[in-house]
């Protein structure tokens, strides 16, 4: 399973508001691509985020993912729960974060990546760093990563 975060990692961390009060979000169509990639090789995929934006869950089903999860306090018991459901041990996630309330799941996951901008905590956290920061292509890094990796 790929899991993983979404201000910061699927965007680029900014929160962009309209006139009228409306969060968005930007999401860089390269990483779109490389999750779709990732699916077809039959990797779970799921997003969990502690952001409450709407449009996560508009390119989510863009995206065909079907597990997605905003506003959570614990993603470490939503990726558990997410696990237990899909009989996927902790040990075959692939997660990637970028900020402090990440570090739970990545001391727990089989392998821990952050984009090229993740907090230095982060950074000394985790097994793989991207060459390119959230939003901008760490997504498409990571996933190409994970299908080199599940050829062997």
């Amino acid at each position: 399973m790929l899991a993983l975060d979404v201000d910061g990692v699927l965007t680029d961390g900014g929160v962009y508001i309209a006139d009228d009060g409306r969060e968005f979000r930007r999401f860089d169509i390269k990483d779109g691509l490389g999750l779709k990639r990732v699916m077809q090789a039959g990797i779970e995929v799921a997003i969990i985020s502690s952001g409450n934006c709407e449009s996560v869950l508009h390119r989510a089903r863009q995206l065909g993912i079907e597990e997605v999860h905003i506003g959570v306090a614990d993603k470490l018991d939503v990726l558990k729960s997410i696990c237990s459901k899909k009989q996927i041990s902790l040990d075959e996630v692939c997660y990637i974060g970028d900020d402090l309330p990440d570090i739970p799941v990545m001391k727990e996951v089989g392998v821990a990546c952050a984009p090229n901008n993740a907090i230095l905590e982060i950074l000394r956290t985790v097994d793989f760093v991207s060459q390119f920061p959230g939003g901008f292509g760490a997504v498409r890094e990571i996933c190409n990563f994970v299908l080199l990796t599940k050829r062997y």
